[in-house]
């Protein structure tokens, strides 16, 4: 489905162009981190992810000037069948392409969104980075390395153009190069593309991999490498940054859409800025008062005082020369007039994980939305006397030391991230706590447990057994550490929101202990009770609705007080049921009075089986074909849209009246054919 350009009007451009942006899913591969939660947990616990080079990455003699880095584990890892893609098209493509891929896939799935579901729309994606390592390291060998996929493989722009290409969006798609500030200012376009009304939703991403060992002897020439393999952000012994790895991506949407949509949202983008030093002493020498405008012209943006910040992000590369002009100008900006009670707050992730480059600043607010979600400020690392440069107190900021609670909880949370470029492109971005959500009260539960299903799928049998032991430990990990996602949440995202492949098992339990011992089992490659493992079979998907006589008492009331979906469908067919008739419709199966009587039994009937629809529509089942029976002919008509709820009432109890009256004593033959 191809959609329209909406239509826009002078009011609502004035009220979108200044609308915050919701941050609804993320996703990252960064040192020491497969994801958001291993990297909160590296955060929090003050862990630094700086290693030894991995012996396999450079070509044997390369010459390289880093003995130290934050490194992931195998970049050239991709299951490159999971995206349709050749072997011999996935060897010539960029690994920086390859972790973007995998990365958008895994931040959509985290905002609850299955990515096919976005085929057509105005979806944006763009993508910071600045490597071109790998073709480089391709080109080393000659025009036999060159293939009809080099092309496309090697090409920076297509980082972002592939994602859009395999998903099918319409939106923008640009890869942006402003050297290390490339991945925040990706963030400021994709908030911008989304209040011009140029898309819908975005991916905002950014990506960084040394591959190249020659690259460490160009840093350390231009001086910019800490000599003995630390970052010591704002503090004394400042000399340098360790280069890191790795990436990020986060879903956007307009603040509004994603309330709309029940999106949980991680934080809110109040505001962005970009501009350039211009002429400066030289080329890469940072312009303090360009810094300085930018901080500012991002709070304006957002429309947020300085004194409602509590902490920033800095850029804190670790450096002689940079840290004293960001400290000035960030203290010029937002630090004038506080006490030390008051003071800004600031730390750096490169003191975790190194300085990605193009992906620092993607990194660097990540951690930032990680911190207003748990409400918990992480320590800055590596950091015991502040630079001589550096006067704090002065400048009204405090270095964070050690994992605290924000300085004034009860505050709204707001942040500030920094990112600046070495060609003098700055960037700004302002993120702040969500808006408070009225959440929708569940109606009871009822006297007995929900069986709930667990669903969980994979491409093939391995990839099948992968996804529920990531699962498992995922589950596991959450309830051990206090912080349990409820059971019937888990469902309702694995139903819904999760594409379906091929090879699938469904877990169903009453409880966490059985759906957890079922994972474990389809994990393992085990039978166990509840659990079923399978592979589909092209076909299609037929619903039968029965006819008089599988009517009981309390039919369907169990679902009823358990699924509120159930629940609301039911209620509504006997809104439209009972103006034709004497009992209401609930009374008559709750109690059973009259149950048995024509008049009653298919009216009941009806409501019960458009009600079972529902809530198993809800769950992502969708029929291709419906058929009836007696009553359920009707049922089936009012499901394929024939009827509309009104009128199939309206004929459900005008025929249940007629067949009534009807001379008592007829009778059915069955016959069984061959």
């Amino acid at each position: 489905m191809t959609e329209k350009p909406a239509t826009r009007t002078a009011a609502d451009t004035d009220t979108e162009r200044d609308e915050p942006i919701a941050v609804v899913g993320m996703s990252c591969r960064l040192p020491g981190a497969d994801g958001p939660a291993a990297f909160w947990e590296l955060l929090s616990g003050g862990v630094s992810a700086i290693g030894d080079v991995p012996g396999d990455r450079w070509a044997e003699g390369a010459p390289s000037a880093l003995a130290r880095g934050g490194f992931l584990d195998a970049v050239a890892d991709f299951d490159a069948a999971f995206f349709g893609i050749s072997p011999r098209e996935a060897a010539a493509m960029d690994p920086q392409q390859r972790l973007v891929l995998e990365l958008a896939w895994e931040a959509l799935e985290d905002a609850g969104i299955v990515p096919g579901s976005l085929r057509g729309s105005r979806t944006s994606v763009f993508v910071g980075t600045l490597r071109d390592d790998y073709t480089n390291l391709l080109y080393q060998y000659g025009a036999e390395a060159v293939t009809q996929h080099t092309m496309t493989g090697v090409n920076r722009g297509v980082i972002a153009n592939r994602v859009s290409y395999l998903l099918g969006l319409h939106g923008p798609s640009l890869t942006v190069d402003s050297a290390q500030s490339s991945s925040l200012v990706a963030v400021h376009l994709a908030c911008e593309s989304l209040r011009n009304g140029e898309s819908t939703a975005a991916l905002a991403a950014g990506v960084n991999l040394n591959l190249l060992a020659e690259n460490t002897v160009t840093e350390q020439r231009f001086g910019a490498l800490s000599r003995d393999g630390v970052t010591y952000a704002f503090d004394a012994r400042a000399d340098g940054f360790v280069p890191g790895e790795g990436g990020g991506v986060l879903v956007l949407k307009p603040l509004r859409r994603a309330v709309a949509d029940g999106d949980r949202i991680y934080g809110v983008i109040r505001g962005s800025a970009v501009n350039n030093d211009g002429t400066t002493d030289g080329l890469t020498v940072p312009s303090p008062a360009a810094q300085e405008q930018v901080i500012l012209a991002a709070h304006a943006r957002a429309g947020v005082a300085a004194e409602e910040v509590q902490y920033v992000e800095l850029h804190g590369t670790g450096t002689p020369v940079g840290d004293p002009v960001e400290a000035a100008a960030l203290g010029a900006a937002l630090g004038t007039g506080r006490g030390a009670e008051q003071a800004l707050r600031v730390g750096s992730v490169k003191t975790n994980i190194g300085h990605l480059e193009g992906a620092a600043g993607i990194a660097g607010l990540i951690k930032t939305l990680l911190s207003l979600h748990h409400r918990l400020l992480p320590p800055i690392l590596n950091f015991s006397r502040a630079n001589p440069a550096i006067d704090l107190d002065a400048l009204g900021l405090a270095v964070q030391r050690e994992p605290s609670a924000w300085p004034d909880p009860e505050r709204p949370l707001v942040a500030g991230v920094s990112s600046f470029g070495m060609g003098g492109t700055n960037c700004h971005v302002v993120v702040a706590q969500p808006p408070a959500v009225n959440g929708v009260e569940d109606k009871a539960t009822g006297s007995h447990p929900a069986l709930l299903p667990w669903v969980v799928s994979g491409a093939g049998p391995e990839a099948l057994r992968a996804q529920a032991a990531r699962l498992a430990a995922f589950v596991s990990a959450r309830d051990a550490a206090g912080e349990p996602v409820p059971s019937a949440d888990i469902a309702w995202s694995l139903a819904t929101a999760r594409t379906v492949h091929s090879h699938r098992c469904v877990v169903l339990g009453s409880d966490r202990s059985a759906l957890l011992d079922g994972l474990r089992a389809c994990a393992e490659g085990r039978t166990a009770p509840g659990v079923v493992t399978g592979a589909a079979t092209p076909g299609k998907t037929a619903f039968l609705f029965t006819g008089q006589g599988a009517q009981r008492a309390g039919m369907g009331m169990e679902l009823y007080d358990t699924f509120p979906v159930f629940a609301e469908a039911f209620d509504e067919a006997c809104a439209a049921l009972d103006p034709h008739l004497d009992q209401p419709i609930a009374h008559t199966i709750r109690t059973g009075q009259h149950l048995d009587q024509t008049l009653y039994t298919q009216p009941a009937l009806f409501a019960v089986e458009v009600a079972l629809y529902r809530l198993v529509e809800s769950f992502g089942v969708r029929p291709d074909f419906v058929a009836g029976h007696s009553i359920g002919e009707i049922t089936a008509a009012h499901i394929a849209g024939v009827f509309d709820l009104t009128d199939a009432a309206r004929l459900v109890t005008t025929r249940a009246r007629l067949m009534q009256n009807a001379t008592p004593g007829g009778t059915m033959i069955a016959i069984q054919a061959d």
